[in-house]
């Protein structure tokens, strides 16, 4: 994973800040006169914390866990106060470094009261004679509150903008995850219940002994079907495809019919439905017609779809339940099933029943209009 364009710009904006402020602790080490001790801690803070800074500051995807910040909370806060408090050297700029930090690492309730308390640490040494400086209490004051507030505000965007790329990226990735699933489920019913429809023409065709003409016309409504399918995966493979409602009851009046099933379909014309109510009819119908072509012995199905005002019902019926047999739609093993079905069905508001009576078995969606 790369850093988006946004922390990028934010890294660059406070490196700057760091570099500059540790700049000004360098020409304070020059300034100073010559001592062993001085150029000891002052070479010691230079170098140890750009590196922690770099670990309390660093945007995603370089952000160190939250118990690791913690540690280097606790060694910049050695690296701030024992050169101000034990060799008394005024670099009060790293204390809006240290405040920074921890308004960036402890949680919002206790960070603002800690981060105030660091940045009037440095008044507080000065004033109780702590610390001898010659710029005042006003002065630390001002410098530590301009680079606790620039170091908390740049990172803070840097930190905003990876996690708002993170989020695109996620939904990006989610889109395209939903439409590979629904190409693998559009493609294993179509061709599923294409393939159940051509065997049972075939064996239908074998079964009843018939002649070169009979088997000749059967062939030829095999190889029309298999055409059809093959066009009908193309369309579903295709990006960005339409696949209307309309196709689908075609699709499943051609399907039973060479079948040999009887079929009564009534679609209302004109109708106009949202994409999500579509998909979820269209689904419901590709369960409801495979299950009927796999599972049952059908001989007549009735296809039914009613709009109202309000809501709109698709209806899938057929008689083929044996009696003593579970319903077509508790078998096992194909597509989502029903009861993956009900649960799209539920998300969009609607209900999806199933009703076996006698030697009839019916599937009922109702969806709510918007």
């Amino acid at each position: 994973m790369t850093a988006p364009p946004g922390a990028r710009v934010a890294a660059g904006a406070l490196a700057v800040v760091v570099i500059g402020s540790l700049g000004l602790v360098a020409l304070d080490v020059a300034a100073s006169p010559f001592h062993r001790r001085t150029v000891t801690a002052g070479l010691t803070v230079l170098v140890l914390t750009p590196a922690v800074l770099l670990g309390q500051y660093a945007p995603p995807p370089y952000r160190l866990p939250y118990r690791w910040r913690w540690v280097l909370l606790l060694v910049q806060a050695v690296l701030t106060y024992v050169p101000i408090v034990v060799f008394q050297h005024r670099w009060f700029t790293l204390l809006g470094f240290l405040a920074g930090a921890v308004m960036l690492t402890l949680p919002p309730a206790n960070s603002v009261p800690v981060a105030l308390a660091v940045v009037a640490s440095g008044p507080l040494l000065i004033h109780t004679g702590v610390v001898d400086s010659s710029r005042g209490s006003l002065v630390a004051l001002l410098s530590a509150t301009i680079t606790a507030s620039t170091v908390f505000a740049v990172t803070h965007l840097a930190l905003l903008s990876s996690r708002l790329y993170g989020s695109k990226e996620q939904t990006a990735r989610l889109a395209e995850q939903r439409a590979q699933a629904r190409m693998r489920h559009d493609l294993h019913d179509l061709v599923g219940s294409s393939l159940v429809a051509i065997a049972m023409r075939a064996e239908n065709t074998l079964r009843a002994d018939a002649s070169a003409e009979s088997a000749r016309a059967a062939l030829t409504e095999v190889v029309e079907l298999a055409r059809r399918t093959q066009e009908d995966v193309r369309l579903i493979s295709s990006p960005g495809a339409p696949r209307s409602l309309a196709d689908e009851f075609a699709r499943a009046q051609r399907l039973l019919t060479t079948s040999g099933i009887g079929v009564h379909a009534s679609l209302p014309p004109r109708l106009e439905l949202d994409d999500a109510v579509t998909e979820c009819l269209r689904s419901v119908l590709h369960e409801a017609v495979g299950n009927l072509l796999e599972h049952s012995r059908a001989t007549f199905c009735e296809i039914e779809l009613h709009a109202d005002p309000d809501d709109i019902r698709l209806t899938v019926r057929n008689d083929g339940v044996p009696t003593g047999s579970p319903p077509p739609s508790a078998a096992p093993g194909r597509g989502t099933g029903l009861a993956g079905l009900r649960g799209r069905v539920v998300a969009l508001g609607g209900t999806l029943r199933t009703t076996p009576e006698d030697r009839t078995f019916s599937v009922t969606a109702t969806l709510p209009l918007p």
